[in-house]
C-alpha cells in the first residue's frame, strides 16, 4: 500500500523471487464522503485477493495496513516510514489536532506539482519534482483533507508485537527521534522505498519470511 496521494509505482523496483513471493498491489481511491478510517480500511479489504497475506505499507499506507489488519487474518504487518502508535506522530501534527490548523491548509492547489509533492512525500527539492510526479495519482481536493484529517486524529496508542516497522533516520515527516522498536536504515529519507530500493530487495524476503 502507497503513501498518501501515490500510486504503487513507488514499489516499481521492488523485486522479490516470483517463485516465493506473489506481489499485489493496492490503489487509493476517494472515500466515500464522511467514511471513517475504518471504512475506508474495510473497503480496502475487498481488495485482497490472498488468505493471510503479509500487509506492507508505506507512510499514510502503514497506518491504513494496520487497520486493515484488525479486519482480516494476516500472517505479518511491515510499515516503512510510518507510524504504529499516536505517540510516534511530530508535534507539528499533535498541535494541529487540537488548533484544526489544518484545515487551512491549501489541498485545493491540487495541481501544484511541488506543493503536492510536499505533502505527499516530505521533498520540496525542485530537481526531484519530474521525479516524484511520475509516482503521483491522487490529486483530489477531497481525498487528500480526508487524508490529512485522518493522520492528525490517528489515535492508536498500540500495536502488535509482532508488527516490523522500517524507518530511516534522515525521515523528515516522522522523524527517527519520535519512533521506537524499528529496524532503522542508514540515511534513509521518507522517500526510502523509491530511493533506496536495493537495502529493500536484499532484506525484505528475509524479513517477511522470518
Amino acid at each position: 500500500m502507497p503513501g498518501m496521494a501515490a500510486s504503487s509505482a513507488i514499489f516499481k523496483n521492488i523485486e522479490l523471487e516470483k517463485d516465493r513471493f506473489e506481489i499485489h498491489l493496492l490503489e487509493w481511491f476517494v472515500p466515500e464522503y464522511g467514511a471513517t478510517f475504518e471504512d475506508y480500511a474495510a473497503k480496502m479489504c475487498m481488495q485482497v485477493k490472498h488468505e493471510r497475506p503479509v500487509l506492507i505499507g508505506v507512510s499514510l499506507g502503514g497506518l491504513l495496513v494496520q487497520e486493515m489488519a484488525k479486519l482480516i487474518e494476516v500472517k505479518k504487518v511491515i510499515i516503512i516510514s510510518s507510524v504504529k502508535q499516536k505517540s510516534e506522530l511530530p508535534k507539528r501534527l499533535i498541535f494541529a489536532k487540537y488548533t484544526k490548523i489544518h484545515k487551512l491548509l491549501p489541498t485545493g492547489l491540487v495541481n501544484n506539482v511541488e506543493l503536492l509533492v510536499k505533502y505527499a512525500f516530505g521533498d520540496p527539492i525542485k530537481n526531484r519534482l519530474k521525479l516524484y510526479e511520475q509516482y503521483l495519482a491522487m490529486r483530489d481536493k477531497y481525498y487528500l483533507d480526508w487524508c490529512i484529517d485522518k493522520i492528525v486524529h490517528w489515535n492508536q496508542s498500540s500495536y502488535d508485537s509482532n508488527l516490523i516497522h522500517i524507518h530511516g533516520d534522515n525521515d523528515v515527516v516522522f522523524p527517527i527521534q519520535h519512533i521506537k522498536n524499528c529496524l532503522i536504515v542508514p540515511s534513509g529519507t521518507h522517500t526510502m522505498i523509491i530511493h533506496r530500493y536495493k537495502w529493500f530487495n536484499e532484506r525484505l524476503p528475509t524479513i517477511i519470511l522470518e
